[in-house]
C-alpha cells in the first residue's frame, strides 16, 4: 500500500481536497487532531491543545487509524496530516516532544510507512476561524514553516499544492502520483 500525506498550514483546505480524492475512489484516513479537539471539548475541555497530554492523545489516534488502514499492495491511500504534523504542531504549542511521539516518528521512519513526497497544501491567503481552529492567518503562516522545516528535518520532499478551484487542486495531487489510480 502506497500512503500519501496531505499536510500543509490550518484552512488550507487539506480536508477539503480529501474528500474530492475520497469522491474520486481514494482511500482516504481522517485527521486525528480534530477529532481529539471535538471529543476534549465535548468532553468539556475548551483549549485541550494547552495540556501537554494533547500530544500523546493525537500520536495515539494517528497510529490506530494508520495500522487499520490497510490495503493491498500498490494501493493508493491518503492520509490528512501525519505524526511529522504532530512533532510540528508540539514545536508550535511550545510543548516537549514526548517519549511517545519520539518512538512513534522513529517507527514511521524505520517502517517507511509514508511516501517521501508529501502534498504540501498551501495557504489560500486567509483562516476561517472554528472551534477546532482558532488561529489567526499571520500565525498559520508561522505554523506552516514550522511544518516545512519539520518535513525537512525528517527527510521528506514537500509537494506544493498551490491555491486555487478545488478541482483543480486535487487534480495536482493525482497528478503527481503519474499512472496511479483508485
Amino acid at each position: 500500500m502506497k500512503c500519501y500525506l496531505l499536510t500543509g498550514t490550518p484552512g488550507a483546505g487539506k480536508t477539503a481536497i480529501l474528500r474530492r480524492l475520497e469522491y474520486e475512489g481514494y482511500p482516504v484516513v481522517e485527521e486525528a487532531a480534530t477529532d481529539v479537539i471535538a471529543l476534549r471539548q465535548a468532553q468539556g475541555e475548551p483549549e485541550p491543545w494547552t495540556d501537554p497530554s494533547f500530544v500523546d492523545a493525537v500520536v495515539a489516534l494517528q497510529r490506530r487509524r494508520q495500522e487499520w488502514a490497510v490495503g493491498p499492495p500498490g494501493e493508493v491511500r491518503f492520509f490528512d496530516r501525519s505524526p511529522v504534523c504532530t512533532y510540528a504542531l508540539a514545536v508550535y504549542l511550545g510543548h516537549p516532544v514526548t517519549p511517545a511521539l519520539a518512538r512513534e516518528l522513529d517507527r514511521v521512519r524505520a517502517e517507511e510507512v509514508y511516501e517521501r513526497r508529501v502534498f504540501f497544501v498551501e495557504s489560500p491567503g486567509f483562516v476561517t476561524p472554528t472551534e477546532a481552529r482558532r488561529i489567526s492567518y499571520e500565525e498559520s503562516l508561522r505554523f506552516e514553516r514550522i511544518h516545512r522545516e519539520a518535513y525537512a528535518r525528517f527527510g521528506y520532499e514537500c509537494v506544493p499544492i498551490a491555491p486555487g478551484p478545488l478541482a483543480g487542486r486535487a487534480a495536482a495531487v493525482v497528478r503527481h502520483l503519474g499512472a496511479v489510480t483508485p
